[in-house]
């Protein structure tokens, strides 16, 4: 009769309703390798499409777009024959490099969808407390970023005048629409990627790399070395676009010391509690 009891038992068992370990791997949550790099694809899918429909409107609004940027080029640049304006040095030139400035733009409008389909990826691994830190942290990337595109877009004038203005004496400049589109395309997003600093710094803080004193006792280091390389990397050698950078270096310095005293401090008084 035991051996029965047992044999009817195990058979019970069988059925995996009552195995903690078979729910477990039975669960819908737990997504296992092609699952994960079918919902990437997905994802990335979404976000070729948000890029697709953003290239679109750039098109539509190219020349819109294309005054915009070209509005701190120097009345000076390529006046030959009573002609101001860029020069294409191809035939397709003008074609080309209106597609490269709806691509940068289609990317730049679609940052929003980016950015929520990669924390719509991650989230599912992060824990409770890093989690509630996405939206926000999106939120302030973007805002961040726009910011420095504004800021490089407003320094942008001091580097062209004074490329175009240097050689003016000697030599006769024609400036193509691709060597310039280009050099004010990257000038932009790198300003826009700079002013992202303070989230990264918050994320190191947060995984425990630097800490908010780290980052006090090197102050004074940091704000001499940022200073130093914002003479070296600025495209010109005006003056005014070293000293922009340099306070914008530094705000963004203090302002990421500020945004990792609350936050990880926050942090760190939950898991205290």
């Amino acid at each position: 009769m035991a051996t029965s009891d047992l044999d009817q038992q195990g058979l019970l068992n069988l059925g995996g309703d009552n195995s903690p370990e078979d729910d477990d791997e039975n669960d819908s949550s737990a997504m296992s390798l092609i699952d994960h790099l079918e919902e990437l694809r997905w994802r990335i899918f979404k976000c070729l499409i948000a890029v697709a429909v953003g290239v679109v409107i750039a098109f539509i609004f190219r020349n819109q777009l294309i005054h915009i940027l070209d509005a701190p080029l120097p009345l000076s640049a390529n006046n030959v024959g009573g002609n101001h304006g860029l020069t294409m040095t191809g035939l397709g030139e003008g074609f080309t490099v209106t597609i490269k400035i709806a691509i940068v733009f289609g990317i730049v409008f679609a940052l929003p969808v980016i950015l929520y389909q990669l924390w719509a990826f991650i989230s599912p691994g992060l824990y409770d407390r890093e989690k509630k830190h996405a939206v926000p942290f999106i939120m302030l990337g973007l805002v961040l970023f726009v910011l420095g595109v504004a800021l490089g877009y407003f320094i942008l004038q001091y580097p062209v005048s004074f490329l175009v203005n240097f050689g003016a004496e000697n030599f006769n400049e024609l400036i193509s629409a691709s060597s310039y589109f280009s050099f004010v395309s990257l000038f932009l997003l790198i300003f826009g990627a700079i002013f992202e600093l303070p989230l990264v710094l918050t994320f190191l803080a947060m995984i425990g790399i630097v800490t908010e004193h780290f980052l006090k006792s090197k102050r004074a280091v940091a704000h001499v070395g940022m200073w130093a390389a914002s003479t070296i990397v600025t495209p010109g050698g005006d003056l005014y676009s070293p000293i922009f950078i340099g306070i914008s270096l530094s705000i963004l310095y203090e302002f990421s010391i500020l945004l990792i005293h609350f936050v990880v401090k926050k942090d760190t008084e939950e898991e205290m509690a």
